[in-house]
């Protein structure tokens, strides 16, 4: 059995999806629909840059999904492959999105301008420099959400933000209660690491961008997904579009649970994980998680090749 994996912020770089865009027509209609759809145009974001403007998490976040997109059609249209047998399709924060556009849940346009409203409500939420972001490498989750108890509780918001993989939990708050955690866990000698991130993601302080894209997501069109999608808010499987709407809005203030995620692939059968999408990020959690899984990132022409290959064995 096999699950389609969607990835987030933090895969992006400038010239991904490049040889797609040059190789097929249908993929330059996708970037060109993307530049009509958002009336700026991304599509030179994403292949040409500058760096420091497609990190903008309001265009970091439809530039991923237009490259998913993209690489999702080339796949199914221009080689025929079939999803159909595929058991889940997942994604990784905003790869939430893109895993309902590809399960025909939500329309591409629809998706586009939602993350970019995402992106800018998420960057408002919270002032640049009040938050942070730090990987805790190396420590059990559980083990993670004791130290956050001990720290002073007038410091303000620090929770668990992700958690990716196993030995890989990222977590957010305000700056001062981030920086308060830091000290417990140099204490208990575990490795942190600072994120380059302009807001503090997946945390209460984002509650207000869930507010502001509370009415945005209501009123935009959802049908229930041809295929199962793991969301992120409880890390179990939801058909119904209704509930899909407010998980989207939880999900925003809400822990990424992509290790349970996995875990849950992996129990109900799952032994193939496909990434589609710029970069590696989500097989290497993969593999933390699952040692005996299958994984396959796909990132060229040549991974899909490889892929078929590997399928018709």
């Amino acid at each position: 059995m096999s699950a389609l994996l969607f990835p987030g912020q933090g895969s992006q770089v400038v010239g991904m999806g490049s040889e797609f865009h040059s190789e097929f027509e249908s993929v330059k209609k996708i970037f060109k629909e993307a530049d009509e759809r958002l009336n700026y145009p991304i599509s030179k974001l994403i292949l040409e840059g500058p760096e420091n403007e497609l990190q903008m998490t309001r265009n970091t976040q439809p530039a991923i999904l237009t490259v998913s997109y993209s690489i999702f059609k080339v796949l199914k249209n221009e080689f025929e492959f079939d999803f159909s047998p595929f058991k889940y399709f997942a994604g990784h924060s905003l790869g939430e999105y893109s895993a309902l556009v590809c399960s025909e849940s939500l329309k591409f346009s629809d998706a586009l301008y939602l993350l970019h409203e995402r992106g800018k409500a998420m960057q408002e939420a919270v002032p640049v420099g009040r938050g942070s972001m730090i990987a805790v490498l190396g420590v059990k989750t559980e083990e993670i959400t004791n130290l956050l108890q001990l720290r002073k509780k007038d410091t303000g918001v620090c929770e668990i933000a992700n958690d990716n993989a196993e030995g890989q939990v990222i977590v957010s708050g305000s700056k001062e209660s981030v920086e308060d955690f830091k000290i417990i866990l140099k204490e208990k000698k575990i490795k942190s690491i600072p994120l380059k991130v302009s807001a503090p993601f997946h945390c209460k302080l984002m509650k207000p961008a869930a507010d502001a894209m509370e009415e945005k997501i209501d009123n935009t069109k959802f049908k229930n997904p041809t295929l199962k999608i793991i969301n992120n808010v409880t890390a179990g499987v939801e058909t119904d579009c209704v509930m899909i709407k407010k998980l989207l809005i939880q999900q925003i203030f809400s822990t990424v649970k992509w290790r349970e995620s996995i875990i849950k692939m992996s129990e109900t059968g799952v032994k193939n994980f496909i990434e589609l999408g710029p970069g590696k990020v989500l097989t290497g959690m993969v593999k933390r998680t699952v040692k005996e899984a299958n994984c396959f990132s796909i990132n060229s022409i040549a991974d899909i090749k490889n892929l078929i290959n590997e399928f018709k064995k």
